[in-house]
């Protein structure tokens, strides 16, 4: 199987190439098509899997087709209001799906954000008034924010929850 076969778009096929990958791994053979299709869905694997990958990929490529769905902005929701949500346990894990979404991302019009604590919180207010498609947080940065008012999260589309067992 080839990354061609999944259903992904040029743009993030192109990525991915950029990447030096050709197949996808076991997890994301099963992962993204599910995905794709608008299912949840519960993985483990172990570390070096491409989980990450396994969930970013298909998840810019939703935002993708709602966009194309609905035009360049549905009427339903401000501009570059968060349409996904990717929550995890730790800064670093937080930096680095915030890396992956940037890297295969880099080739479609979405602009994304990664909030976490022990940072000044201004910056990221700042960003976040400047708008976001995709926001990457972890829970105590996340709630932070909401309590100030400095987000919404009324228009999100895709939910992830990465590492959750870490966060039980």
């Amino acid at each position: 199987m080839s990354f061609d076969s999944l259903g992904l778009s040029a743009e993030l096929l192109r990525a991915v190439r950029e990447q030096g990958y050709t197949e996808p791994t076991p997890i994301q053979s099963k992962a993204i098509p599910v995905i794709l299709q608008g299912l949840d869905i519960m993985a483990a694997a172990q570390t070096g899997t491409g989980k990450t990958a396994g969930f970013t990929l298909p998840l810019l490529q939703r935002l993708g087709a709602r966009q194309a769905e609905n035009g360049a902005q549905a009427a339903d929701r401000p501009p570059r209001s968060i349409r996904a949500l990717v929550l995890t346990p730790t800064r670093e894990l937080a930096a680095q799906v915030a890396d992956s979404i940037e890297t295969y991302g880099r080739y479609l019009p979405f602009r994304s954000a990664v909030i976490f604590g022990g940072v000044k919180i201004n910056p990221q207010i700042d960003k976040l008034r400047r708008g976001v498609d995709v926001l990457v947080a972890t829970p105590g940065r996340l709630l932070d924010h909401h309590q100030q008012r400095t987000l919404d999260l009324s228009h999100v589309e895709i939910f992830v929850l990465d590492e959750a067992d870490r966060m039980l």
